[in-house]
């Protein structure tokens, strides 16, 4: 089978169904449950500077090339990393304790790892080195050296996320390598907003796949155990100055490194599935744009990015917004070149009758969808590109969809994220890049969420064809991929907030 048909096949065969969800195990094995901290057994540990206080600049005015540009040392980079894809806090209910992240993950299982390709650091290193992230101490561990292309501006680096599949795989089942891609855009757009905190500009680099993983030493089968191995999902390139261009990777190479990743489960289970996929999705992934629009809020960038929270429950009586409110939000998911599309369940916004609504994060793409959605939407605007396809009560709709979840009928409204899947047909790859760009949306989501202090939480399970039909789709040029709901969450006041780190600012 050829890429195409090996995506479409997984595609169908992982949709969750009226009459049964996606394989997975049916239960969750405890015993087996993923580390959710990678670690590399004997590779010197660097720690960084705790940046919980740093200052960082309002939330209204990330993206607006007025910020001053942050000089590449040990304390922007790690500002960087903290809030990004560091711990913001830790819960703990009776004995069990549990660290939540500023990236969001589904399932809070973070299959997502970074590594980075670094020049000179002051206060670091005096050369270059390759190193991998480790959340949970904050510190990098150094892997190798590393000789930074010339070809790069000053003061740039490189960030690579890679997934670890178990991780989602042992509870979801077929269903986790969605996730995974959900996951490494939550991430990528997580540190889109950290590195524009301090006058940063990111860019999603045009590279293979396979000379990535083979960069970090992620093809070496005996460094990691059985069904533990990570896959390279992108490299971001960091930089005080936009790249004009792309970046040559010729001859860009480094010493293989000899330190084992530590053991995330004492079992596994094997899902086969996965074998042809993860070969067929190897290449240069196609690019996708991240959302660069400013959050609504005044409030400091450190504040937001540290208090984003996953939504358990949403307060029904007290989830109703303003349509202004409701115009940020969409506002904030917008980005050039989109190729995602909001399908709106709107419940409670104030100014907006309930029903079903469509923003085009696109206008190139408005007169396909009119074409490609039910022949009886009303497409009445509503300014903003966002359009009334059907006035009524879609609650109890938006509940059944999402697998039957209150969430996605409690909060203010719920959307599914709506993916261009024509573009595959040019490209397969486009299967991965489509859920980047859908798990960005979420994080900037998540982020204009908070700055308004609202809730949100990303919705992985729902019944595919159902929201299709629903949407009158007769064709796969278009699926859902993820969907999404937003309101004002029932806080659990039986859990314990305990700080992220032990130690103090060094």
């Amino acid at each position: 089978m050829n890429p195409l048909s090996i995506a479409l096949s997984y595609h169908d065969r992982t949709k969750h169904r009226p009459n049964r969800y996606a394989a997975s195990l049916g239960y969750m094995d405890w015993a087996t449950q993923p580390d959710p901290f990678r670690s590399y057994e004997g590779a010197p540990r660097l720690e960084l500077p705790i940046a919980l206080e740093h200052p960082t600049p309002p939330c209204d005015r990330l993206f607006s090339n007025e910020l001053p540009v942050a000089p590449l040392h040990v304390k922007a980079l790690s500002q960087l990393l903290q809030f990004s894809l560091g711990i913001a806090q830790y819960k703990a209910y009776g004995e069990n304790r549990w660290a939540l992240r500023m990236n969001a993950s589904s399932g809070n299982l973070h299959p997502s790892e970074a590594y980075l390709l670094l020049p000179r650091v002051e206060g670091l290193s005096q050369e270059g080195m390759i190193a991998h992230y480790h959340p949970k101490t904050h510190a990098l561990e150094r892997l190798g050296s590393f000789t930074f292309p010339d070809t790069l501006p000053q003061e740039s680096f490189i960030v690579v996320l890679s997934s670890v599949l178990w991780r989602e795989a042992w509870k979801y089942g077929e269903r986790a390598w969605r996730y995974c891609q959900l996951d490494a855009g939550h991430a990528a757009q997580a540190l889109h907003v950290s590195a524009a905190a301090l006058g940063w500009h990111t860019k999603i680099l045009n590279i293979l796949t396979p000379k990535l993983e083979a960069l970090l030493g992620l093809d070496t089968p005996n460094r990691f155990a059985p069904l533990e191995r990570e896959h390279a999902d992108m490299a971001l390139l960091i930089t005080p100055k936009p790249l004009e261009g792309e970046l040559d990777w010729e001859g860009v190479s480094a010493p293989p490194h000899p330190y084992r990743a530590n053991t995330l489960s004492p079992q596994h289970h094997r899902w086969e599935v996965f074998d042809s996929l993860e070969t067929a999705m190897q290449g240069v992934i196609p690019p996708f744009s991240l959302p660069s629009h400013p959050l609504s809020s005044p409030k400091s960038a450190a504040e937001v990015i540290k208090t984003r929270r996953s939504a358990q429950m949403m307060d029904a009586r007290t989830s109703t917004i303003a349509l202004e409110q409701l115009r940020a939000l969409l506002r904030s998911s917008e980005a050039p070149d989109a190729q995602v599309h909001l399908m709106l369940f709107i419940h409670r916004v104030e100014g907006l009758p309930r029903g079903l609504y469509a923003y085009v994060r696109n206008l190139e793409a408005l007169q396909d969808l009119r074409s490609n959605l039910d022949a009886d939407f009303s497409w009445e605007a509503q300014g903003e590109r966002l359009y009334l396809l059907r006035e009524g009560d879609f609650r109890g709709v938006a509940k059944a969809i999402s697998c039957n979840q209150d969430i996605a009928a409690d909060g203010a409204f719920s959307l599914g994220m709506l993916c261009a899947m024509h573009r595959m047909e040019a490209n397969a790859l486009y299967y991965r890049s489509l859920y980047f760009e859908c798990g960005a949306i979420g994080q900037q989501l998540y982020l204009e969420a908070t700055a308004q202090g609202l809730s949100a939480t990303g919705i992985g399970c729902f019944l595919d064809d159902e929201m299709h039909a629903l949407l009158g789709l007769r064709s796969e040029r278009y699926c859902v991929f993820y969907h999404f709901t937003i309101g004002r969450a029932i806080v659990d006041m039986r859990l314990l907030n305990l700080p992220p780190y032990e130690r103090s600012a060094l």
